[in-house]
């Protein structure tokens, strides 16, 4: 018999739009991959490494240039202080950081506190670990938590608590009040942060990003994870960090080397590199991905779209009630991949218990020309939707 947690879940929302982009020759502005390849200088060093570096088994917690790339990288732009030696562990992704702190840190038993809209690979993660999910609902336009919902979300059994920041699919980089009260949280119910940080450094209009782990009482109680992948716009690469205190490093690390054990060492070397070489590239490439942010939602104003705000990430939002669209996300979704010819996410993917959300993402880090395409592919949608919406009133 199979583990009735996964062999039960369907096919991913990703899987399925981007199966039907390939199939169909539609225009994919669901699947959050750049057109852009990344910077030409760290691919380089990929390459260059494969063929004259080290091809064998790396340390099992990574390269310790890595490690030291990593706690480097972030003490001048988080102005955290980490021990790369105790304190940053190489994985492979973020989905595997996420794993090794899931199955190293829950007991069965243990409750989890998750904000909704969430990354899909949370909840089947966390209940194989014997962890039990309890929900909290974001919702648009502000997707924010207060008070009353962590207390209604934490109590005595709650061990962690998981964070996606920036957010997505919601796009939003929460405010300094959020976090600080989450933190306040944590503390009194001395539990664990596990924090998916992978957009930090895809953040918009001066905003600058905060790790839960620098907020007071957080040090020893953080897991912060990063994404080489998101920070290089090389999502295939699967280069993650996992940076806690020692203690926490200790069952992470003990985790992950019961999982992939390491990473492809020329990757490593690249990324290490990357990290002490790359000023400009982060400086240059947020701007560029603002620029794609602000040409999607310009064009998809002038076609009639209610565009929610985008303050980091690869994506942004149209809300279908105020672009006058009465379909559901999915059902509108699907119409604008099979008859419109572009692919799309709908936002109720990203809830287990989803309330009423009729909002689509859509993901802006392609080239011009695909996004003017993409824009004109869902204006023809939105006309078949109100077409749709017509003939049902006037029946």
């Amino acid at each position: 018999m199979a583990n009735a947690i996964f062999s039960s879940l369907p096919t991913t929302i990703f899987e399925e739009m981007s199966g039907l982009a390939r199939t169909l020759g539609a225009v994919n502005l669901g699947q959050g991959f750049p057109d852009d390849p990344g910077p030409e200088p760290v691919r380089a060093k990929a390459a260059e490494a494969v063929l004259h570096g080290y091809n064998q088994y790396p340390p099992m917690a990574g390269l310790p240039e890595l490690r030291q790339a990593v706690a480097a990288h972030y003490g001048r732009t988080q102005g955290l202080d980490l021990d790369w030696a105790t304190e940053v562990t190489v994985t492979s992704g973020a989905t595997e950081a996420l794993a090794a702190s899931f199955f190293g840190l829950i007991e069965p038993g243990d409750e989890v506190v998750v904000f909704q809209p969430f990354y899909d690979a949370y909840l089947p993660l966390i209940r194989r670990a014997g962890g039990v999910p309890r929900l909290v609902i974001l919702a648009p336009p502000h997707w924010r938590f207060d008070r009353a919902m962590l207390e209604a979300a934490f109590g005595p059994k709650t061990r962690l608590v998981v964070l996606n920041n920036p957010i997505n699919p919601a796009g939003v980089v929460l405010p300094d009040e959020d976090l600080a009260l989450l933190a306040e949280f944590c503390v009194a119910h001395d539990a664990i942060a596990v924090c998916d940080e992978v957009w930090e450094q895809v953040v918009f209009d001066g905003a600058r990003h905060r790790p839960l782990i620098a907020y007071p009482g957080m040090r020893e109680r953080t897991v912060k994870i990063g994404s080489a992948g998101k920070m290089f716009g090389l999502t295939g690469w699967k280069v993650g960090f996992l940076c806690a205190a020692p203690a926490l490093t200790h069952a992470l690390a003990r985790t992950h080397q019961f999982l992939t054990f390491t990473t492809p060492p020329n990757l490593q070397a690249a990324v290490a590199w990357g990290l002490g070489h790359s000023d400009a590239w982060f400086r240059e490439m947020p701007q560029g991905l603002q620029a794609s942010r602000d040409r999607l939602a310009e064009g998809l104003r002038r076609e009639g779209f209610a565009v929610l705000e985008s303050q980091g990430t690869y994506f942004l939002n149209i809300d279908l009630p105020g672009s006058g669209v009465a379909q559901g996300d999915r059902d509108f979704c699907l119409r604008a991949v099979k008859d419109a010819g572009v692919a799309a996410i709908p936002v109720s993917a990203f809830y287990e218990d989803a309330p009423v959300t009729r909002i689509v993402r859509l993901c802006f880090s392609k080239a011009d020309a695909t996004l003017d395409e993409g824009v004109a592919r869902l204006a023809k949608a939105r006309e078949l939707a109100l077409k749709d919406s017509s003939a049902t009133a006037l029946a």
